[in-house]
């Protein structure tokens, strides 16, 4: 324990770190190795006692996310290729099995340890060497944060336009690529989110549990709306579908594909499931949240998509699709906020958490969890994110590069953990500059870590963005994940003798509401 000092007006000086009799969830007394750069409220690991996540807050995690209008595009395109009914459960089914895998061992990270992610990599890349981890996957999550926010709008003013026809008078002119009713209704939806993630975990938490129910009734609700107005006469896929070598294809590569877009989750999960109740909890979350949840996802799919078919022979590309065609204005303005509920429930968990716990990681001496989200809220607005979303180029080169390197940071942070670690982790040590400490390797980068990180990620990339590997670009990111993790563990030290610490004693109480 440190040598406390009564500072001016009451403050207490522990370390270099000052903690206010005022604040009602004040940093415990630490030892002065602990960093000021690398330790604060929000990146301190959360005490067992009082998490507050359960298995249903995971659960409808999961249920937001699945369900996303994202989400629902790339189901429906499987059926757009050519593939039937049991074709496309068995892709997402496959998917959805390695997905439980994957995020259940990387949940477990988070519940084990109490720590975010951008903390978590300072095992694999060390202290400062973390930084790369946790930006990329920042700088991908303000980028989708926008854009989302964005599409989210594009829903609100077509709901406002149908209850209020006057107000597309509004949406003529011009500014900045928006109209005067864009610009209203993006900014209405950009502040709505800020202030919910600016509260913290725990309101993000119960706006999740709210929304989760609400997802499945409207997802449902419109499945069956659509079951009702064929008369049940479903089709089992287009008339061209697809046969033979090239149907497996498809199937393996939409299910390659479904793991590749949680690519970003599977890296931060341990943000929420650091504040898991327990394992036991956390895994059963995971299992109705993913699994379940998905296969109930693929049968919403096939009766929207295959009962629209039947209704005319055209291919819908999103649920959206089907609400503008709800010929009562108050079911479809019903349906409309639904889908509002859910895309902010999905851009709070997959693209705003990520950037607030990286910000705090870079500036832990400016930037608390609030401060954090304002900077990234205000990131993701002037980006100008509709032009971003409106450029082909942007999408694939930018956001798809992004994407391509987020595989290999997630093969070896999990090689490092799982395979040389054995899930032993010196917590204390994650946040101490000292020569000595566990995790300072070389000036606080593990250089073997960015030796299996950069051939890694040139492969991935090419993989990802040159014409001549197209038809692997499914499988990028395992390729991204596998090659990493052998190259990191063939360099890696197989003798050396890993110690697991708790960091109970310098955990905070389980909440970065301030």
């Amino acid at each position: 324990m440190t040598n406390s000092i009564a500072g001016t007006f009451g403050e207490t000086v522990v370390g270099n770190v000052v903690r206010s009799p005022a604040t009602p969830h004040s940093l415990p007394d630490v030892d002065d190795k602990l960093s000021p750069r690398l330790y604060n409220q929000d990146l301190a690991p959360t005490k067992r006692e009082g998490r507050s996540w359960s298995g249903y807050n995971i659960f409808t995690l999961w249920v937001n996310d699945v369900h996303s209008l994202g989400n629902y595009s790339f189901a429906i395109g499987l059926f757009a290729l050519g593939l039937g009914g049991w074709q496309i459960l068995l892709s997402l089914s496959i998917g959805a099995v390695l997905l439980f895998l994957l995020l259940s061992l990387s949940g477990l990270m988070g519940e084990k340890t109490g720590i975010p992610f951008p903390v978590m990599s300072r095992i694999a890349f060390g202290i400062h060497g973390a930084q790369i981890a946790a930006l990329l996957r920042g700088g991908v999550a303000i980028v989708w944060f926008g854009i989302q926010t964005y599409l989210a709008s594009v829903v609100l003013r077509i709901m406002l336009e149908a209850l209020f026809p006057g107000v597309a008078a509004y949406n003529q002119n011009n500014i900045l690529g928006l109209s005067s009713l864009g610009w209203a209704t993006f900014l209405s939806l950009w502040v709505v989110q800020t202030v919910i993630i600016s509260y913290g975990m725990e309101l993000v938490r119960k706006y999740e549990a709210i929304a989760g129910p609400i997802v499945l009734v409207t997802m449902t609700s419109l499945a069956i709306w659509m079951f009702i107005q064929v008369d049940g006469n479903i089709a089992p896929s287009i008339t061209n579908k697809l046969v033979g070598t090239e149907m497996w294809l498809t199937i393996f590569g939409g299910g390659a594909l479904w793991v590749a877009i949680y690519g970003t989750f599977v890296l931060n999960f341990c943000d929420f499931t650091r504040s898991s109740k327990s394992k036991q909890s956390m895994l059963r979350g995971n299992f109705w949240g993913i699994p379940i949840n998905m296969f109930l996802f693929g049968v919403i799919v096939i009766l929207m998509a295959g009962g629209q078919f039947s209704l005319n022979g055209t291919i819908i590309q999103s649920p959206s699709d089907i609400v503008q065609s709800i010929p009562n204005k108050f079911i479809l303005s019903i349906a409309c906020i639904a889908l509002l509920v859910l895309t902010v429930a999905v851009n709070l968990m997959a693209n705003f958490v990520a950037p607030v716990y990286a910000l705090t990681n870079l500036f832990p001496r400016s930037l608390n969890f609030r401060r954090a989200a304002i900077v990234s809220a205000v990131l993701g607005l002037v980006i100008l994110p509709w032009h971003l979303y409106n450029s082909p180029i942007v999408i694939v080169y930018f956001l798809g590069g992004l994407g391509a390197l987020l595989g290999p940071l997630f093969g070896i942070i999990m090689a490092d953990y799982w395979l040389l670690r054995k899930a032993k982790v010196n917590v204390p040590d994650l946040y101490t500059e000292a020569s000595h400490g566990s995790y300072f390797y070389q000036a606080g980068y593990n250089p073997k870590a960015i030796y299996a990180l950069i051939p890694s990620s040139l492969i991935a990339l090419g993989l990802a963005l040159l014409p001549s590997f197209q038809f692997m670009s499914s499988f990028t990111w395992f390729f991204g994940v596998g090659i990493a993790a052998t190259i990191y563990y063939c360099i890696a030290d197989k003798k050396a003798v890993y110690v697991d610490v708790s960091g109970e004693d310098i955990a905070v109480e389980n909440t970065n509401a301030h």
